[in-house]
């Protein structure tokens, strides 16, 4: 069910691509930010993300930096789908919206790969080491992205940015979030000056893989891109391996090899042989990435509770924000 009367869309489409017949629209379910349709308009399969309904806050739901970023990186051969018009008026459905080419293909929502051939799965995380990589070989400043954020001292405004978000909160309290922003603060690396368009949720979920093949298709989901540290990314993607299945997915506590799955040792490695030169990936980078999740879930939690959002996959977010700070802390013990 669409949250705009389809008319004056039908109307702006037969406009812009010419008369047709065929129009149908379906919503994808799903997701708490910007609402995404499947679009076929005659022969054309396309996908329509626009802003939710009503008052956002300043910086929210920017889909004009997630076009932006599609018309950079599909020229420069990072797999992501082609975009096609954005429409930055309010006239057609009553939000900004835009246009991308529909590609066909599989998203897997579990680290784990369930619904795939286990003889596949160890290719497809493969897959998705090498499509990041790809993605961080892309200089922002030649691809027009140069002024997507600020340069350099990634982590330090990072860490200083999320622990005010949780500081902020109403929720909790959360001790083992305490101790965690306690131990990031006093373990920041120095900034060695690596930059690259970080992606800001990239995982699993949040690719498409060829129909019939391992490799990725095209990265999703660009509503948190920025000027960051390639890291930052890469120690997010490493969260599978030290949470598990019930926590959003992961593979701790699994068989790997009985599920045809990588470790996280494989996985790293795939990724650094695509990056020579780059800096070791270290217990800071995936301890920032379950502290930035953990809070990121508390944000749920204090939305949940004043009304503002429904819980997700009705799991309980401040469960889940606890689960991923005790996550985050034993990975601060690693040896």
């Amino acid at each position: 069910m669409a949250d705009f009367d389809t008319s004056a869309l039908a109307a702006y489409l037969r406009q812009t691509f010419g008369a047709t017949e065929t129009i149908k629209l379906d919503r994808i379910a799903g997701g708490q930010s910007n609402p995404t349709y499947f679009l076929t308009f005659g022969d054309q399969r396309l996908v329509l993300r626009k802003q939710p309904n009503g008052p956002i806050l300043k910086g929210a739901h920017a889909i004009d930096r997630e076009y932006r970023v599609l018309r950079a990186l599909h020229p420069a051969g990072v797999p992501v789908a082609e975009p096609v018009l954005f429409h930055e008026d309010r006239d057609v459905v009553g939000t900004p919206f835009y246009l991308m080419k529909r590609v066909e293909g599989r998203v897997f929502a579990d680290g784990a790969l369930k619904d795939a051939d286990p003889s596949e799965r160890y290719a497809m995380w493969m897959g998705l080491a090498d499509a990041m990589a790809t993605m961080h070989s892309v200089r922002p400043e030649e691809a027009g992205l140069g002024d997507f954020g600020r340069p350099g001292n990634y982590f330090d405004r990072q860490v200083s940015r999320w622990l005010r978000q949780w500081r902020e909160s109403q929720s909790g309290p959360i001790p083992e979030l305490d101790a965690l922003a306690d131990w990031l603060l006093a373990n920041q690396p120095e900034d060695d000056g690596r930059v690259s368009l970080a992606h800001g949720d990239y995982r699993m979920g949040n690719v498409i893989f060829h129909p019939i093949g391992p490799r990725v298709a095209a990265i999703l989901d660009w509503e948190l891109s920025t000027l960051g540290h390639p890291l930052a990314d890469l120690g997010y993607c490493c969260m599978a391996w030290h949470t598990s299945p019930e926590e959003y997915g992961g593979l701790l506590g699994l068989n790997l090899a009985a599920n045809g799955l990588p470790t996280e040792e494989e996985f790293v490695a795939r990724y650094m042989a695509a990056n020579p030169g780059m800096a070791p990936l270290t217990k800071f980078h995936k301890a920032f990435a379950l502290f930035r999740f953990s809070v990121i879930w508390v944000g749920i939690a204090d939305r949940v509770r004043t009304g503002t959002a429904a819980s997700a996959d009705r799991a309980d977010p401040l469960h889940l924000a606890r689960r991923f700070a005790v996550r985050g802390n034993e990975v601060t013990r690693e040896v």
